[in-house]
């Protein structure tokens, strides 16, 4: 079997400005896409689930580890790039900050960590997972900002606010061994 891997992030989350927001569970919706997903993925071989440590994350690893009957993993460093500086920022202050967050990779835009800083992060942890797990079917769990910047790496293109993901719950395959990638974000089915 090839080595492969799939890189998937949380689907729709409760927002509640009141809650860190690595605390934000799964909404309804995002259970439902989440199952109907897990679904998709029965029989195909996965072998490890691996997640972030953010609520969101988890939840949606363990619906995809019941369903295929794995045990999740959890790795602080699959989280999303470290907002805490700022917590909770209404929608569109959230968008404009993330543009600049794009836009100007080594800059702690409004102190949040950098792109830059949490690309190599998340690239060394998916590295170091497939690389302890040589040859395993691998389905990590995580967020949109990072899951943009890992695809950036997999395909040898600059930092941009283009790579990240379409819509909450999307997902992309990749290789680890060759560290490439064909593939682009697809959203998760609805539920």
């Amino acid at each position: 079997m090839t080595a492969r891997c799939l890189f998937l992030t949380h689907p729709e989350v409760v927002v509640d400005p009141s809650t860190p927001v690595t605390r934000w569970s799964l909404s309804d919706v995002g259970r439902a896409r989440a199952h109907t997903f897990a679904r998709v993925l029965v029989g195909q071989g996965w072998e490890l689930i691996v997640s972030s440590e953010e609520q969101k994350a988890v939840e949606t690893a363990e619906i995809l580890g019941e369903a295929l009957g794995l045990p999740v993993a959890n790795d602080p460093e699959l989280g999303e790039n470290d907002r805490s500086a700022t917590g909770f920022l209404p929608p569109e202050e959230f968008e404009r900050t993330a543009d600049r967050f794009f836009a100007r990779p080594d800059e702690a835009v409004r102190g949040w960590e950098t792109a830059a800083s949490a690309q190599r992060r998340i690239v060394a942890a998916v590295r170091r997972v497939s690389a302890a797990a040589p040859g395993r079917r691998i389905v990590f769990v995580g967020h949109g900002a990072v899951g943009g910047l890992l695809l950036g790496d997999l395909t040898d293109l600059p930092i941009s606010r283009e790579l990240d993901q379409p819509r909450q719950g999307s997902w992309f395959a990749f290789d680890p061994t060759t560290w490439s990638t064909n593939d682009s974000w697809r959203a998760l089915p609805e539920g």
